[in-house]
């Protein structure tokens, strides 16, 4: 019985282990962000969220409302782009923390018959599975470089 975990013990770790995985997803984009506007549609989706106007179609409200509300704390205009970007990196930090926990969730599932207890070797198997899969997800080249730019594509995943 000393390695059974009753399902108290599992959520703590599932918690746990999801929000290690968001400070380590957000501490390397926060460390590789870029320091002002890209190139791209990065430049005028900056301007567009600080000044609140519509960037080209389909506009994305959403972001700009909240891109707004993070150049709210720039200390002056120059910081603004610095800002955006500071918002898809944590954005981007809470996708994988999520992408931590839907693949932990749909594992459990699969591997656990019994939902009240689990094995410590099930344990280590779904959490391992939700660590490789979302730290596979957090260094692939496609989504850190979304994650680094004050771009609509982190907002959105």
């Amino acid at each position: 019985l000393s390695h059974i975990i009753i399902m108290g013990k599992y959520k703590l770790i599932n918690n746990v282990l999801g929000w290690f995985v968001f400070l380590i997803a957000s501490t390397v984009y926060l460390m590789t962000m870029e320091p002002t506007a890209s190139f791209w549609d990065c430049g005028e989706f900056i301007s567009s969220a600080f000044k609140l106007e519509v960037g080209h179609p389909p506009g994305a409200p959403f972001f700009m409302l909240t891109a707004n509300l993070f150049t709210q704390f720039a200390s002056d205009p120059s910081k603004v782009a610095v800002m955006v970007n500071t918002m898809s990196a944590l954005f981007s930090g809470l996708t994988i923390l999520f992408l931590f926990w839907s693949i932990t969730h749909l594992a459990r599932k699969i591997i656990v018959e019994d939902n009240n207890q689990i094995s410590m070797g099930h344990l280590i198997t779904i959490m391992g599975c939700g660590l490789v899969g979302s730290l596979a997800y957090t260094f692939s080249d496609t989504f850190w470089f979304s994650a680094v730019e004050g771009e609509v594509y982190a907002y959105s995943s």
